[in-house]
């Protein structure tokens, strides 16, 4: 089986509780660590990386979270260390209250990911959200799997399992 390194940001909320139980569905070989932790090390022994974030209503994310975590990880990444890795988003976000910016962030984490050489797998349907518009989104697929916590927490544990066993065949 594959390694699988699950890591994710902001730390203490609904991304780290979504992560442990992405984590728990993964079982065998994964690991789960929050981005602050990730080393050189954990890259380079990683064939699979699955990526959690949030999105918090704003177009500004990047200019009004300084301590955005995946900014720091982006700059000073070593891009040889997940180029040609496969990686899988997921993303939480609120469609009612932020029904234009729902999930908006895993884009920009696709974007990120494929400018190191990453490949993204775990394309997600928009089927089953109501949102208005969101930049994750792409032919009617969302780049990972959505999920929000405030409107749909009963479907996030059979989002998950569904997602996970998808990202597994993709392997």
């Amino acid at each position: 089986m594959k390694k699988i390194l699950v890591t994710y940001w902001p730390q203490g909320g609904n991304v780290e509780t979504c992560a442990h139980k992405v984590k728990s569905a993964l079982g065998g070989d994964s690991v789960l660590k929050p981005l602050e932790n990730i080393t050189n090390d954990d890259l380079q022994q990683a064939d699979v990386i699955v990526a959690g974030c949030s999105t918090v209503g704003a177009e500004t994310w990047r200019e009004t979270m300084g301590n955005n975590q995946w900014n720091k990880f982006f700059a000073n990444l070593d891009k040889k260390l997940i180029f040609n890795k496969k990686v899988a988003i997921f993303g939480l976000g609120d469609q009612v209250l932020y029904a234009d910016h729902f999930v908006d962030f895993m884009a920009q984490l696709k974007e990120e990911f494929q400018k190191s050489g990453a490949h993204i797998i775990g394309k997600w349907p928009v089927k089953g959200y109501n949102f208005k518009e969101s930049e994750a989104v792409e032919d009617g697929y969302f780049v990972g799997l959505a999920l929000d916590e405030d409107w749909q927490t009963e479907v996030t544990d059979t989002r998950i399992k569904e997602w996970v066993n998808q990202i597994l065949s993709e392997l």
